[in-house]
């Protein structure tokens, strides 16, 4: 690829990382340039995989389009796009793990029709697969020092995990009129919950035991940041800030549910433009100390 087709490529990225990513961008752009166009370009691959499972083609169509993008993974330096060529010359550039992507377009394949999970397992298994993989290739880019390669990409693996379980409470009506259900049949059958919406299109809820239920999945979420955000330590001063801005706005996000279930009966919840810029602004603060000393990093 010549000078100008990598820029090009990157800048395409960008774009599609600028008008898709409503909240990763904000914790994309507290990175250095370089690191920046490569969580772009990975953004855009895994941003164009998601759209494929919730776009409008006849199921068919979507089937076949999945079963190219593993066909174009497989020989990623030769597919003449925009997306596959930035993503290309990152991996050249990071030890990205392209497999990765993989698993994203397996837990596509998971939502293209109706979608039922039984149990926690079941839940945790498909949060890795659409998420944990996205923490995964963050972190190629990202690097780290002072732990083992293993343990940190199981940290940005739990990380993922708790992102994807923000996003499931917060989209729970939405995922519902789509015939999606992601919260275990298992737990709701426990709780005593039937998952519908009522006459005004909310979700119904006559004995607040829906309430009850998504307060306790949302403290299990809580645990799963507990878990993931132990990887900052070990990320040099930008990209941890980078990190945090990204899961701090997820995280801001769950701790609106928790404290107000009802806040994602009848809308998809979300934070306001000047709450993101805080949580990424406070994030680069954040940063400014107390990271010194871990040695490194770059």
């Amino acid at each position: 690829m010549t000078d100008l087709t990598t820029t090009d490529a990157y800048a395409a990225c960008r774009e599609i990382t600028r008008t898709e990513a409503r909240n990763f961008f904000y914790g994309i752009r507290l990175l250095p340039p370089p690191k920046r166009d490569a969580l772009c370009a990975l953004y855009a691959l895994a941003r164009r995989i998601d759209d494929i499972g919730d776009g409008d083609l006849p199921l068919p169509q979507k089937r076949t389009e999945l079963a190219l993008v593993r066909k174009r993974l497989g020989a990623i330096d030769e597919v003449d796009d925009p997306v596959y060529a930035a993503v290309a010359e990152t991996a050249r550039r990071y030890p990205v793990p392209v497999g990765a992507f993989e698993e994203i377009v397996d837990g596509v394949e998971l939502d293209l029709e109706q979608v039922r999970v039984a149990d926690v397992e079941e839940l945790v298994r498909y949060c890795r697969l659409v998420a944990g993989s996205v923490g995964r290739l963050c972190l190629s880019v990202f690097g780290s020092a002072g732990v083992d390669h293993e343990v940190a990409a199981t940290y940005a693996d739990q990380l993922g995990i708790a992102l994807q379980q923000t996003n499931i409470l917060r989209d729970i009506r939405e995922d519902l009129l789509n015939d999606r259900v992601y919260l275990p049949a298992e737990e709701l059958e426990r709780f005593g919950v039937e998952l519908r919406v009522d006459e005004t299109g909310s979700l119904a809820d006559p004995q607040a035991r829906l309430a009850g239920y998504i307060r306790y999945a949302a403290a299990r979420a809580e645990d799963w940041y507990g878990l993931g955000l132990r990887l900052v330590p070990h990320l040099d001063r930008r990209s941890a800030a980078s990190c945090r801005a990204m899961a701090g706005i997820y995280h801001h996000l769950l701790g609106r549910i928790g404290s107000r279930p009802v806040s994602v009966y009848d809308r998809r919840l979300s934070l306001g433009g000047a709450e993101k810029v805080s949580v990424a602004l406070g994030s680069l603060l954040a940063g400014s100390g107390g990271l010194a000393g871990s040695g490194g990093r770059r």
